[in-house]
């Protein structure tokens, strides 16, 4: 396993400095039922706030990943591909083999108080879920936002996970003091195509209870509405049922993506539909035979009907130019900083 360069893409370049070295891994098994067949890596970094690519298309610079892999087990994850850079399987390997950044508090807290570091927004959960299954065993998630906090430092959390619950108290606190964003993915309500597709995740409808609890302690939270998949949950029934439990849950916002399918993702994807699915194998061929997304003519559609359900239901989508993060609860309103808008997002 190529550990000593372990970041979240391929790096480049003389000036690329290890993030720890082999002698640094730790690896665990827990016999427990949670986390039978899950072997853990857990790692000492020696950085954690990450500079997105100048290339992404995601809709902000620095992003905190405190876990590699995820138990989630989502067929369509793009973040698949990471784990080639390891020498890992981007198959069941993703699933299973789940890298631990055991340190990631200390080491956020010290980038933070450094005079180079201008406090700029920080992406949480864009890469895998730091709320997965491990999250609950490690605990690193309540120091991270310990830091951030008592930094005053700005701050977004996307996740599928329901455990973001036990750290409502910090949530709110950070809230308090500088703008915190939460959101919740949720594509669809099927509970068939949820238990194939995502099979290590809450179901949709506890996310759903997320996003009603955040609300009701004061914590803006929208849904990214992600993926939708062609031919599985694109029908006109199948949207218009989940936009309205959406607007049920009091979502702040609703921003839908469709399904991308990029290298690792797409080969692991595509062996699950053809497996679950056959009759669908050619159509997927044509849809995405230009690359990772689907047509822009199908994008648009999607997005169109997605956004005039919301507005029916009465939930705001997210609009392009719209400020992405959501303004904390405060005694002075403020107004939010501006940011690209969340149509552009590709995370999932």
């Amino acid at each position: 396993m190529r550990w000593e360069n372990l970041s979240d893409g391929p790096r480049r370049g003389t000036a690329d400095a290890a993030l720890f070295g082999a002698d640094a891994v730790t690896t665990r098994t827990f016999d427990t039922p949670e986390f039978r067949g899950i072997t853990f890596h857990e790692i000492r970094a020696r950085t954690i706030v990450n500079r997105v690519p100048g290339a992404s298309r995601m809709p902000f610079e620095w992003t905190v990943n405190p876990y590699r892999g995820c138990t989630h087990a989502c067929v369509y994850c793009f973040a698949r591909k990471t784990h080639s850079y390891l020498d890992l399987d981007t198959g069941l390997g993703f699933d299973s083999q789940i890298v631990v950044k055991v340190n990631a508090p200390d080491v956020l807290r010290r980038q933070l108080a450094s005079p180079r570091w201008h406090g700029d927004h920080i992406a949480m959960g864009t890469n895998v879920d730091c709320y997965q299954r491990a999250e609950g065993r490690y605990r690193l998630m309540p120091g991270i936002i310990e830091a951030l906090r008592d930094h005053a430092n700005p701050f977004s959390i996307l996740t599928k996970g329901t455990l973001i619950l036990r750290d409502l108290d910090l949530l709110r606190q950070a809230a308090a003091v500088t703008d915190v964003g939460i959101s919740v993915s949720v594509g669809f309500l099927d509970e068939t195509l949820w238990r194939t597709v995502e099979p290590g995740t809450p179901a949709p409808g506890r996310r759903l209870e997320v996003v009603r609890t955040l609300t009701g302690h004061g914590i803006g939270c929208g849904v990214l509405m992600a993926p939708v998949i062609p031919f599985l949950g694109d029908h006109p029934d199948q949207l218009r049922a989940t936009v309205r439990a959406i607007a049920g849950a009091g979502a702040a916002s609703v921003t839908p993506l469709v399904l991308h399918l990029r290298p690792g993702a797409r080969e692991w994807f595509m062996e699950w539909l053809g497996h679950h699915h056959p009759h669908l194998v050619r159509r997927y061929e044509r849809l995405y035979a230009e690359g990772a997304y689907a047509p822009k003519w199908y994008q648009r559609r999607i997005t169109r009907q997605v956004h005039e359900l919301a507005e029916e239901f009465g939930v705001g989508p997210t609009r392009a130019g719209a400020a992405r993060r959501i303004r904390a609860l405060r005694a002075a309103p403020q107004e939010d900083a501006s940011a690209p808008g969340a149509t552009q997002l590709t995370l999932l």
